[in-house]
């Protein structure tokens, strides 16, 4: 089996956890099937682990990234004699005698429309329905994006193939030393909240500044939000300035910082407003730091009972779930080990040649 990847949406850097999820993926799925990536310029010299193609658009814009799924990827599909196509982030080629798999992560241009920019929400509330309808299987990261594209969709449910994420049990590479990594981001001998987070409305970072806010100064931690910049970072700076919590806003870290963040973390809060997994939450959990988080979309499911959970709207239970985290530490590191211990990338890899073997037979 020859299957081409669309991978036009990813800009090095800049695509979160979709792009983790294909740079994890695909070496594993590499082993099970042929593979082909069909790649922006901009990520034309990145090694993906299988045969790459570049597609001639820039994906920064917009209107070259959907010129590139729509048009080119088909043309080169169709060149490579591959037998299906499968677009790894929630749009896909509409047009194509080929048989499609999508994987659809999510449904927040519609649920957190927030998580976008209004033109953006726009081109996703046309393009992600039209692909649920025109792939042959689609593939969602969690059973609670499964029931919402069957609600908000219509989409049958036996056409979706639900393939949870994994996390790597080991570190990729060796953490910063702690007392290396407190004196660049200017941390002091201070307790660190830790979350790893897009720094964008639906991700809820206001209420966490708040809900930190009201944690008395003695026992206050310091919050590190580390992510590429957005504009909405401005929004936020200003209020943990108003608020009196000290935060830290690194951008992409290199991999031993981030390493080093985990390590020397006190606990770990993810509070957004709805996620298609919460990758973050889990790799947190991998590294045996304690975490609290939102109840919201599949977070509840991926965190079973090795986190503290609470309404992502509610500032004083977002604060009361992390003040227990020093509490529960112990408990709750074990719990976390344990509970990302079941989340394997062999097992996504596996679960994902399976789905192409469903498409290919007709299935759905």
């Amino acid at each position: 089996m020859h299957v081409a990847l669309n991978l036009v949406y990813l800009v090095p850097g800049e695509t979160g956890g979709m792009e983790t999820y294909a740079r994890e993926l695909i070496p594993r799925l590499a082993g099970h099937v042929r593979l082909t990536a069909l790649v922006n310029r901009e990520a034309e010299h990145e090694d993906f682990g299988c045969e790459r193609i570049v597609v001639p658009v820039n994906a920064r814009s917009r209107i070259q990234w959907v010129r590139g799924e729509q048009q080119h990827v088909p043309r080169l599909a169709k060149r490579l004699n591959a037998d299906l196509i499968h677009s790894l982030a929630s749009t896909a080629p509409l047009h194509s005698a080929m048989p499609r798999v999508t994987t659809i992560h999510d449904l927040n241009y519609r649920l957190v429309p927030e998580a976008h920019a209004r033109v953006l929400a726009l081109g996703m509330g046309a393009l992600v329905p039209a692909a649920a309808r025109r792939s042959r299987r689609i593939i969602t990261d969690a059973e609670s994006t499964r029931r919402d594209l069957q609600e908000h969709l219509r989409i049958a449910p036996e056409k979706v193939d639900v393939i949870a994420l994994g996390v790597n049990p080991v570190p990729p590479v060796a953490p910063t030393p702690e007392a290396e990594l407190r004196a660049s981001l200017d941390l002091g001998d201070r307790p660190v909240l830790l979350s790893v987070s897009g720094k964008k409305p639906s991700k809820n970072l206001l209420r966490l500044i708040d809900a930190v806010a009201g944690i008395p100064a003695e026992r206050r931690p310091v919050l590190v939000v580390p992510g590429y910049p957005t504009p909405h970072e401005a929004e936020l700076r200003a209020r943990a300035a108003a608020t009196g919590v000290d935060a830290v806003w690194p951008p992409w870290l290199a991999a031993a910082d981030l390493e080093g963040l985990y390590a020397l973390a006190d606990g770990f809060a993810f509070p957004s407003l709805y996620e298609g997994f919460g990758l973050p939450v889990l790799e947190a959990m991998a590294r045996g730091v304690p975490v609290a988080t939102s109840h919201r979309g599949s977070l509840a499911e991926v965190a079973g009972d090795a986190a503290i959970t609470f309404d992502p709207e509610d500032v004083p239970a977002m604060r009361a779930a992390i003040e227990r985290l020093p509490h529960e530490a112990d408990r709750l590191r074990a719990a976390g080990r344990t509970q990302a211990a079941r989340f394997t990338w062999e097992r996504t890899a596996e679960l994902t040649a399976a789905a192409y073997e469903r498409a290919l037979a007709g299935s759905g």
